[in-house]
């Protein structure tokens, strides 16, 4: 069909642009990295032995992202996991991590009882730009995390 009136025409003229401008994609806000590390305190208790960090959004209440390693011997920092773009500026995130240990009993790639696998949470607050977090080994600091690695 074609349209010879002035206002057809400007209106033919205008849809290319209202069709372009209605497919772009909305940018959505980009996040934070997060550097998550164990520093050199980790590598006797539990050098060779996997860890598995996971962020938990405790807002929403479930884990965002997950990330598995394995602890060094000799090395300073013992592990370091990255996660790219996981932080939002204005929510509030626990870092959840646990060492399959299985000191006493356990089972081999399973989250234990603390008592057998050791485990932590560290709180990030007012999350406004990257991140890089080195913590030390601190068995009285432990707190039960198993449930976000199921």
């Amino acid at each position: 069909m074609k349209l010879s009136t002035p206002l057809g025409h400007g209106l033919l003229h205008l849809l290319p642009a209202a069709l372009l401008v209605a497919a772009a994609p909305a940018l959505a806000a980009e996040g934070h990295d997060l550097t998550f590390a164990g520093d050199g305190t980790f590598n006797t208790p539990h050098g060779g032995q996997t860890v598995e960090v996971a962020v938990y959004d405790v807002t929403a209440g479930e884990v965002v992202a997950t990330e598995s390693t394995t602890v060094e011997q000799t090395e300073d920092p013992a592990f370091s996991v990255s996660f790219e773009g996981v932080l939002e500026e204005g929510r509030l995130y626990d870092v959840h991590y646990w060492i399959d240990s299985n000191f006493g009993e356990g089972s081999e790639g399973r989250c234990d009882p603390v008592s057998v696998d050791h485990q932590w949470r560290v709180a990030l607050t007012d999350v406004s730009e990257a991140l890089d977090l080195e913590v030390g080994h601190d068995p009285s600091a432990q707190a039960p995390v198993c449930t976000s690695f199921e």
